[in-house]
């Protein structure tokens, strides 16, 4: 491959039997990444659905870019992702945009989110729900199930940190369920 020349997609193509939402979220990051627009979408009724989700792209295992919504945003779960995957890639502030050299390097997750509930500190498992802390006009979103969030109490000093609220403060707790998606999984993994 000669510089300049873009990577080879590394997924199932959008239309195949095994594509699905983070499959699609990398189709949409390397045609953005190559000065086009999002491709058309799987052939389900699952893009056609309205919800919020995240889009998560690591490399090498290490978190590269995340970006997502917590109410939808979008008329539909298709323009969700890929908006949020050209988030992930180009606008998160804690990483540069993502460059062609890169694309082979990375792998993908979407999270489709569940509506907010409020709730109790006592109500979370950080294995299943994510937390929303929030106070004043500060908020700190944490997904579920993260490699080293094991407690409540972790869970919720990360979301704090992210929000800039201090410990101490009052803040209100929501919580919300994902149903996360693995490349090369059409449906739902672990």
């Amino acid at each position: 491959m000669s510089a300049g020349t873009p990577a080879p997609p590394v997924g199932p193509a959008p239309g195949s039997p095994q594509a699905g939402p983070a499959d699609y979220a990398r189709s949409c990051v390397e045609a953005f990444v190559d000065g086009q627009p999002a491709p058309p979408p799987p052939a389900d009724s699952l893009y056609d659905e309205v919800a919020a989700c995240f889009c998560s792209i690591k490399k090498h295992g290490e978190l590269r870019g995340c970006i997502g919504t917590l109410t939808p945003a979008s008329s539909c779960l298709a323009d969700e992702i890929a908006r949020n995957a050209h988030a992930a890639a180009f606008s998160d502030p804690r990483f540069p945009p993502i460059g062609t050299s890169e694309l082979a390097a990375l792998s993908y997750s979407v999270d489709v989110l569940s509506a907010c509930e409020p709730c109790d500190r006592d109500e979370l498992d950080p294995r299943r729900y994510g937390v929303i802390v929030s106070a004043g006009g500060r908020r700190g979103v944490l997904l579920p199930d993260l490699a080293g969030v094991e407690t409540v109490e972790r869970q919720l000093a990360i979301a704090l940190q992210k929000a800039g609220i201090a410990p101490g403060a009052d803040y209100a707790i929501e919580r919300f369920t994902v149903t996360r998606f693995g490349e090369g999984c059409d449906m739902a993994c672990g």
